[in-house]
């Protein structure tokens, strides 16, 4: 009896040593057997900001393997693009960058953030690189004055006001190099794209340690992917990504309606119609559609503008150039319409503080919407003195003119019969019933009346 019961304790107790290793081994490789892709097509901006945080956000709670994200595009908003790599940083679930398809590219911004993920890939046909700021004019120019002595002879030479470019460049540097050593990419090549605008191809890529390697599809990067190690929150972690089903993340209809309107050109069209509508709700009150058209407009203007890295100084000239045309809506004098309008298209024009590709204010937008909005002010300008030159149609002196027919009259005094109406009447002159009269004045409810010029044809005037 005694020797069962040992036998049994024995068997339990290798039972569950040889189920506790299995049970570590689950723990520590306990992500779903899957992984998330998210497709950044385009420019760099809030939306894609937006994307990459939510497709982060629901691979963290799905616990999925890795998250792929592929990008195809030119660059964008140096505040994007560091929002993006700040995500990508703090993502408990591994990031594969992944430059597709063929004949796509990551240029600007889109290195920096391929120098962020923990493992960096690219298609065949593809290249990066030419990461200089945009906002700062491309590489620095190089300064005349004789033969060049090297960096300490620029910075002599230098103009002070080049000081800011140098800052910027630095700062570039500093962010694209930090990156570099923290995935154990080729910092100086990276230096070198910030400074001097340099690109690779994606075989050049792999050979400068640019990138970890090229891989022709999703399947391709799965496989070379696996088995590499990368750091996750401080921790070493294995990827185990081969052959595992990929699933992609769409973009929601709110990434959609994002990407749409923080155009800046769109956003500036949002503000100007927004700014028609009012003026028209409040010159024809109780349209109500243009009213609420208007309002939606402005509103979703002014929160576009508020993700933009925006000049408050344009910004508060536009909205001085609104106030201005609600004031001229509301009291017509073409002077406050005129400069409201002066006052929005400046506005507009400095509007952005920084630019980069896909955020570039179109003067050709600011050039139409000049010119519709000077021919609407031009038009209501038409308007007012047309109304001005016009019979008044209201009061005493909308009276004046009109004809009339004499009902009685006795003396220098009678009643008249004037827009259907039976009036009290005197006049300088005798008068019959049935003649045919005009009102020349009207003094209280008495009207002073006059016998109508006949003209030598016999018609009266």
């Amino acid at each position: 009896m005694k020797l069962a019961r040992a036998v049994l304790l024995a068997a339990t107790f290798v039972a569950v040593a040889a189920v506790c290793p299995s049970s570590a081994t689950g723990e520590a490789n306990g992500r779903e057997k899957i992984v998330l892709r998210v497709e950044i097509d385009g420019a760099i901006g809030p939306a894609s900001a937006r994307q990459l945080e939510e497709a982060l956000a629901v691979a963290a709670d799905r616990n999925a393997q890795a998250v792929i994200l592929q990008m195809d595009t030119p660059g964008g908003l140096v505040t994007s693009m560091r929002e993006m790599i700040a995500g990508i940083l703090a993502s408990p679930v591994p990031v594969i960058g992944y430059v597709a398809p063929a004949g796509g590219h990551a240029a600007s911004a889109g290195t920096y953030i391929l120098y962020a993920t923990h493992v960096a890939a690219m298609a065949p046909g593809t290249n990066l690189g030419a990461a200089t700021p945009i906002e700062m004019g491309g590489p620095l120019p190089s300064f005349p004055g004789g033969k060049n002595d090297g960096p300490e002879a620029d910075k002599k030479n230098a103009p002070a006001g080049d000081a800011m470019i140098a800052k910027a460049t630095n700062d570039a540097v500093a962010l694209i190099r930090s990156l570099a050593e923290l995935r154990g990419r080729n910092a100086e090549w990276g230096e070198k794209a910030v400074r001097e605008a340099a690109s690779l191809s994606a075989g050049a890529a792999l050979q400068e340690h640019v990138i970890d390697f090229v891989a022709r599809d999703t399947t391709e990067l799965l496989q070379l992917a696996d088995g590499r190690t990368v750091e996750i929150a401080g921790k070493k972690e294995a990827l185990a990504t081969k052959g595992l089903p990929v699933e992609t993340l769409e973009p929601g209809w709110l990434i959609r309606l994002l990407a749409v309107i923080t155009d800046p050109n769109i956003a500036v069209i949002l503000m100007l119609v927004g700014v028609y509508g009012l003026v028209f709700e409040f010159t024809s009150p109780g349209a109500v559609a243009p009213g609420v058209i208007g309002t939606i407009c402005l509103l979703l203007g002014l929160y576009a503008l508020n993700l933009l890295p925006i000049s408050y100084a344009g910004l508060a000239l536009m909205l001085l150039g609104i106030i201005f045309l609600v004031v001229e809506a509301l009291n017509p004098t073409v002077v406050l319409g005129l400069g409201g309008v002066a006052a929005f298209l400046l506005g507009a024009a400095m509007l952005l503080k920084i630019e980069g590709p896909g955020f570039e204010m179109s003067w050709a937008v600011i050039g139409t919407a000049a010119v519709l909005t000077l021919g609407l002010a031009l038009l209501t300008g038409s308007y007012l003195w047309a109304a001005r030159k016009n019979v008044p149609r209201v009061g005493s002196q909308a009276m004046q003119g009109l004809p009339a027919e004499v009902l009685d009259w006795q003396g220098s005094e009678g009643h008249v019969l004037a827009r259907g109406e039976r009036w009290r009447a005197k006049a300088d002159e005798p008068l019959a019933v049935g003649d045919s009269v005009e009102v020349a004045d009207v003094r209280g409810l008495v009207l002073t009346i006059r016998r109508r010029n006949v003209r030598s044809d016999g018609a009266r005037q």
